[in-house]
């Protein structure tokens, strides 16, 4: 019984857990006036939640004990089905705020993009492991894979949704770097990512009020593009180092939009004060060092960099979330993984931890049958 509990990277599950616990909570403090308005149900969007927890949990337990090994074989099949997905989107989705980035499955609505991030992780992962020996050449190592992506971003642009398409780019670039690709080959695909970005970023009026509106959102209140970050600045400073306790926020009242998903943050900010946000960022930092422990120890190069991108793919997540809200950058719409509202981006949250925690889960392995290797493991193993 010992073995087995020793198998699990328990630190890194249980700060997941904990953090998906309190979102929970967070979800419903947050949610429950707008929940009362739309279907006389304070509960009314925690219960949907949850419901997505309990199949989230499903997920999660077959997909901690399916070998990441495996995926390599699937990786054609996960990358057709997201390509098709994002072509039913564009074709047939559902429109929300403006943006078609929905498919409706029966009772159930989900965002397809979500779900793409992680199979862009996998996909990146498995051919550079098997282009390893010639990453150092663009046209024949570097290059091919990224056509692939390029082609996902353009359907996700479609949406449109700038954040996701850039969050890919992001953690597409990562793999690469992390593959051994050369610095030149590196410096180039980041100017032309950046040039592709900043210039989609400008095509779009709603795209520009926000970039000019996050450096000064209350000359451009009246406009409404100033709106969400200042009351976001609002409920942060009402909340102060102590918070105003659970439950208590005023600006989720109607004065804050998206309190229960984009903001939920700011609303932690107002009713838990910097221990709430401390809490937060804790559970992240757990998660991403036993992430990178697992990646650095683990002996397949497949496995590293999986391990290695997903980290950073919650990381990036994490940080647009919370620099949007705290004004440090334009509003993305990009959710914080494991504790704002949404079905699809929870679900892929817990399906990037149950990969991770098999790339742990066999380290773990590795480490019972030879103790030798328990202490002092290079990074290179």
């Amino acid at each position: 019984m010992s073995n087995i509990l020793q198998r699990y990277d328990w630190v890194m599950l249980i700060a997941a857990f904990l953090l998906m616990i309190f979102g929970l909570i967070m979800v419903y403090s947050a949610s429950f006036p707008l929940g009362l308005d739309m279907a006389d149900d304070a509960f009314y969007f925690v219960k949907r939640q949850m419901n997505w927890l309990v199949i989230g949990f499903f997920l999660f337990f077959i997909l901690l004990h399916f070998p990441y090994r495996l995926y390599m074989k699937l990786i054609p099949f996960i990358v057709g089905l997201s390509v098709i997905s994002l072509i039913l989107v564009v074709l047939m989705g559902t429109s929300v705020n403006g943006s078609q980035r929905w498919l409706s499955l029966g009772p159930l609505t989900v965002q397809p993009s979500e779900f793409v991030k992680i199979a862009v992780i996998l996909y990146l992962a498995y051919v550079y492991s098997k282009k390893h020996e010639y990453i150092d050449q663009f046209i024949k190592g570097v290059l091919p894979p990224l056509i692939i992506v390029v082609f996902i971003f353009t359907l996700i642009m479609l949406q449109p949704d700038l954040g996701t398409a850039t969050t890919i780019l992001l953690v597409g670039g990562t793999v690469v770097f992390l593959s051994g690709a050369r610095w030149r080959h590196l410096i180039t695909l980041g100017v032309l990512a950046s040039l592709a970005v900043t210039w989609l970023a400008f095509q779009a009026p709603y795209r520009m009020q926000r970039l000019v509106a996050f450096r000064d959102p209350f000359e451009y209140e009246m406009q409404g593009s100033g709106h969400q970050l200042i009351q976001s600045y609002v409920a942060m400073a009402h909340g102060g180092v102590t918070g105003t306790g659970l439950g208590q926020s005023v600006q989720k009242m109607h004065f804050l939009p998206e309190p229960h998903t984009d903001f939920i943050f700011a609303v932690i900010a107002e009713e838990l004060g910097i221990f709430g946000m401390l809490y937060i960022l804790a559970c992240f930092i757990v998660i991403a060092y036993r992430g990178f422990i697992a990646g650095m120890k683990c002996k397949r190069l497949f496995g590293k960099l999986l391990a290695f991108g997903i980290v950073f793919f919650l990381l990036f997540q994490a940080f647009f979330n919370l620099a949007a809200v705290s004004g440090l950058m334009p509003i993305t719409g990009i959710t914080l993984p494991f504790v704002s509202y949404g079905g699809s981006s929870l679900l892929v949250s817990m399906i990037s931890l149950a990969i991770l925690g098999n790339i742990a889960k066999e380290v773990k392995q590795q480490q019972l049958k030879n103790p030798a290797t328990r202490k002092d493991q290079p990074i290179n193993a």
